[in-house]
């Protein structure tokens, strides 16, 4: 071991007795960053296979080949393909919440990690982009949490990111205890692509990244107006996706 590496190990065992890497769901003491503790890894809910091929619900059974959810079927929505990490529940909830709120950026590493399974191989060409907030929510909060974690996931996917290839033209309330229609309704016509990334665009495949994905209502907004501006598909990745009932 050289001069410089000895440096680097002898400040990390430093580091981490002064601050012990620590569980995102709870806090207690791990081995690792990034990595979670016994109790909660057991809580998570991992998403993948089965499911509906257009939104990621999960299925009980295999339905083999492209098979879609009835609600998909019924009313498809405006992105291509949706994929979470994880069921949203208790801990999904608790992590997301120290990356919004919680001043915690750090985490958005930790869930670009689970996440990074439902990228394309070799990032298949795809562009980066997260879910933009409006500009005084990013003044009051100080950062865009889908922004850190689409970084994050460039970084170990080696894939291109466009942070500002969205814009939220108006600020829109909470979609909390909305319904899907109310929700869709809220954010309709609240995106635009920037003029200076259309050319760019042209042909060219996007995946948002968000945190949570509750009704699909913003991610569809976002994906009428990437396709309007001239992208060939979209999808959306996220953090955490409410399965069955719930809110966020």
């Amino acid at each position: 071991m050289d001069a410089a590496a000895f440096a680097l190990a002898s400040v990390r065992i430093v580091v981490d007795f002064a601050l012990p890497p620590r569980c995102p769901g709870c806090g207690l003491i791990v081995a690792e960053e990034h990595s979670f503790c016994l109790d909660c890894w057991s809580g998570l809910v991992f998403l993948g296979e089965p499911c509906c091929t257009r939104c990621g619900l999960p299925f009980e059974h295999d339905g083999g080949g492209e098979a879609e959810c009835g609600a998909c079927m019924a009313d498809p929505p405006r992105f291509d393909r949706a994929r979470a990490a994880v069921a949203y529940g208790e801990i999904p909830r608790k992590v997301a919440l120290k990356l919004k709120y919680g001043g915690r950026p750090g985490v958005a590493e930790t869930m670009a990690r689970l996440m990074a399974r439902h990228l394309p191989a070799g990032g298949g060409g795809a562009l980066l982009a997260p879910v933009p907030l409006h500009r005084w929510r990013i003044w009051k909060r100080g950062y865009n949490q889908a922004a850190l974690i689409a970084a994050a996931l460039a970084r170990g996917a080696g894939m291109e990111v466009v942070q500002d290839l969205l814009e939220r033209t108006r600020a829109t309330p909470y979609l909390r205890g909305m319904g899907p229609r109310e929700r869709a309704e809220t954010v309709r016509g609240a995106f635009r692509v920037a003029k200076r990334r259309r050319a760019a665009l042209a042909g060219r495949e996007v995946i948002l990244v968000d945190d949570v994905y509750t009704s699909g209502a913003t991610a569809g907004a976002c994906a009428r107006a990437l396709k309007k501006a001239g992208a060939s598909r979209v999808g959306l990745l996220c953090w955490a996706r409410v399965v069955r009932g719930g809110d966020y």
